[in-house]
């Protein structure tokens, strides 16, 4: 079953890949959304090497209404607190407000929401909505496309929704997080479009960061990644995240690498 569904995420985007492949970034979401009444599966495995070796898998469900509404689905399986189990999930939902496009290039920029439910216990004063928290975020993004440069900036508020039983002995309650991210992406190859069958291959850089503003305390990842879209539909993610300053600690993220493969079903949603 878990190759069945793997292969099944191995498509996700597809058709307008070709335009804007470079955007689709590895750890953060563009202000560009996929295409209308398009539906799209996605799996996502995580973990770290370091320590205690920990994984965590993220099936996720996709749903393009039209060209400026998108809906995310998730659930969080892992292995963190022993036995693999169901951690919690999340809905993801995106809103392009701003569209200004030319040739080779365009300016979008979009508005986004989530809202996280986890079992687990609280070992940080980090807050991460994508397993290990149960919470809200809201945030603004934009994008510029250059040609084959990509270039993204992410601004948002995420607040931790804590039950006092849950959180560990010694550890800082978490609270409010204002998070923040800068990526690139380029499109290395093809070199020139002949055809859709093309394979594209795009590199990214991401710098990733949460300050809280209660007590200062923050840091700051780098996070490099590369990626393979083969046929216009397959995509294939490989990232790893590292901590460049400052620290928070026990925080799952701090040094994690990111697998992912991903599909698009297109006018699934007539």
């Amino acid at each position: 079953m878990k190759y069945v569904f793997l292969a099944a995420l191995l498509l996700q985007l597809g058709f307008g890949l070709r335009a804007t492949a470079q955007e689709l970034y590895v750890f953060t979401e563009p202000a560009s959304n996929m295409p209308a009444k398009s539906l799209g599966i996605r799996l996502t495995n995580e973990g770290i090497f370091s320590g205690q070796k920990m994984n965590r898998t993220i099936p996720e469900l996709m749903l393009s209404f039209n060209k400026k509404l998108m809906l995310h689905g998730q659930a969080f399986l892992s292995d963190m607190d022993g036995n693999y189990r169901l951690e919690g999930g999340s809905v993801y939902a995106k809103y392009r407000f701003l569209s200004l496009d030319e040739s080779q290039r365009h300016f979008r920029m979009a508005a986004y929401g989530r809202l996280s439910t986890s079992k687990r216990p609280l070992l940080t004063q980090d807050i991460n909505l994508e397993g290990d928290n149960s919470g809200a975020q809201a945030g603004i993004v934009a994008t510029q496309l250059l040609h084959k440069l990509a270039l993204s900036a992410n601004l948002s508020y995420m607040q931790a929704f804590v039950q006092d039983d849950r959180v560990m002995e010694g550890t800082q309650r978490p609270d409010g997080l204002i998070a923040y991210s800068l990526s690139s992406g380029y499109l290395v190859l093809p070199v020139h479009y002949k055809n859709y069958n093309q394979p594209n291959f795009n590199v990214y850089f991401e710098i990733l960061g949460k300050t809280n503003p209660a007590n200062g305390r923050s840091y700051v990842d780098f996070a490099p990644a590369i990626q393979m879209i083969l046929n216009s539909r397959t995509r294939i993610d490989l990232g790893y995240r590292f901590q460049a300053a400052g620290g928070m600690e026990n925080r799952y993220n701090k040094n994690m690498y990111l697998i992912r493969a991903e599909f698009n079903f297109f006018n699934a949603l007539k």
